[in-house]
């Protein structure tokens, strides 16, 4: 039996989750590597298997439509997990607290008074120009004055050890399903574990987003639907679950219908009223009277339903121009602007396009860069510099500089490293890191999170869309930390 060996990954300037500089395992990661050397490889290779088939039988898949080899697949779980101790989660937990509550105090101000453009501290054009700002917000005010109800917050971990948000996914952040769904599998790949280690629990998300979504509905009890694009969308199983699990009616935009500006669900017996739909349907596409005329996927009158408060959408509509990855870049002064702190998250460092001198310094600079389209997702519209061919930078300089509010640029962040099983060992491969965010009447923040992987060795790119897979993460519980320690 081939012996159970780790690729440490302990060179300078790339930080391992799991082994120290001295190639010693970190305390809160002890008490796991005792026992996978235990469990050995062939044992180790089993259960891999035995997880890989167990999320094919639960539907865990999505769609992947420029794949020539078939549309449908699922998301890989790796089953070695990511740990976290307990002091790192408080810090980013009190982190994306502070980022969040600014985050829709900013958004509820460039719709309303516009006091942060008046102020000078971002520039009007960047927010007029901005392609998910809709003017057909002004002047709204959501229930408890929340706008993103929803968040998650993708982070990583560079090479001193240091966290970043790397970008803030406002509108319809997907993929908390496979957290819960990868710690249902893990639970059952290594159940001792979990109860040595005291992780702490995922299972009540549901609970915490049932209980957010009834605290801002215009009626009591609550009628909850899941607003979705349809079976071909790739997060589709994430909509059904979600739905499944809340108690809610999954419905497209032709099963509404709006009548005297209220919410109806068609039924077999007559019409339903509906309060509060969590949409899984961007901005655009969910109201053709109001945005896209051309859309099939929403519902005509639905938007001047939500203005009149007939029902609430979660998240709401607008709360993209947050997600402007120009807008990113001003992040730290909105924090300092309305709450009077320094930001506890630091930004990666961001080069505007937009303004000349950054400009001119991407250009000279594309190949040591890592350059971003603004308004894309998915590891698309993206360049990496070290990575790329003169080719690529020569075309990407000519796209920005054909249209330079459009792009950004960052210098290309080490991504931390956790070990990852492979074809013939145990490696490190790159992560970042996606917890999610309740707003409702207070800011609830789920102890576990969706870690990407990027499964090419070497790889930064960790989306789903780009190759990724994912891991379980596991957050411990400090009482047992220091206990596993002594």
């Amino acid at each position: 039996m081939p012996e159970l060996k780790f690729e440490q990954n302990t060179e300078k300037g790339l930080y391992n989750e799991m082994f120290m500089e001295n190639g010693s395992v970190r305390p809160h990661y002890q008490h796991f590597m005792d026992r996978i050397q235990k469990i050995g490889w062939k044992k180790l290779n089993s259960l891999q298997h035995a997880t890989d088939r167990a999320q094919l039988s639960m539907g865990m898949t999505f769609n992947v439509y420029s794949d020539n080899q078939g549309i449908e697949r699922i998301l890989h779980l790796d089953i070695i997990p990511r740990i976290i101790s307990s002091e790192d989660w408080d810090y980013l937990e009190a982190g994306l607290k502070q980022r969040i509550q600014a985050l829709n105090l900013f958004i509820d101000d460039i719709y309303n008074d516009q006091k942060v453009i008046k102020d000078k501290i971002i520039p009007k054009e960047l927010i007029l120009s901005s392609a998910t700002y809709l003017k057909q917000c002004a002047g709204l005010k959501p229930p408890e004055g929340v706008w993103s109800h929803i968040t998650g917050t993708d982070l990583v971990r560079g090479d001193n050890g240091q966290y970043y948000v790397l970008e803030d996914n406002l509108r319809c952040p997907s993929g908390v399903s496979y957290m819960l769904e990868n710690r249902e599998i893990l639970k059952r790949t290594f159940p001792e574990l979990f109860e040595k280690l005291n992780v702490r629990p995922v299972y009540n998300y549901s609970h915490f987003l049932r209980d957010m979504l009834e605290s801002v509905s215009p009626a009591s009890p609550a009628s909850i639907a899941v607003l979705t694009p349809g079976i071909y969308n790739s997060a589709y199983f994430e909509h059904s679950y979600l739905a499944q699990q809340l108690g809610a009616e999954l419905v497209e935009g032709r099963d509404l219908v709006v009548v005297d500006d209220y919410v109806y669900k068609i039924t077999t017996r007559g019409l339903k009223r509906v309060d509060v739909i969590y949409r899984r349907v961007d901005d655009d596409f969910i109201d053709p009277a109001a945005f896209r005329k051309d859309s099939m996927l929403g519902t005509p009158g639905l938007f001047n339903a939500y203005k009149k408060g007939r029902v609430t959408l979660v998240n709401a509509p607008g709360t993209g121009v947050a997600d402007d990855k120009a807008v990113y870049a001003y992040i730290p002064r909105i924090v300092k602007y309305y709450l009077g702190e320094e930001i506890s998250l630091p930004n990666v460092h961001t080069y505007i396009c937009a303004e000349e001198s950054d400009l001119k310094y991407v250009t000279e600079h594309i190949g040591k860069l890592v350059v971003k389209q603004t308004d894309a997702s998915g590891g698309y519209g993206m360049l990496i510099g070290p990575q790329s061919t003169r080719e690529e930078q020569k075309m990407f300089i000519e796209r920005i500089r054909s249209n330079p509010r459009n792009y950004i640029a960052q210098p290309v962040i080490n991504l931390s490293t956790v070990p990852t099983l492979t074809d013939e060992t145990i490696e490190g491969r790159h992560v970042d890191l996606r917890p999610y965010v309740l707003y409702g009447k207070e800011i609830k923040i789920i102890p576990g999170a969706l870690t990407r992987v990027a499964l090419k060795k070497g790889s930064l790119v960790v989306n789903s869309s780009q190759g990724g897979g994912s891991k379980d993460t596991w957050v411990l519980n400090k009482t047992k930390e220091v206990k596993n320690a002594q």
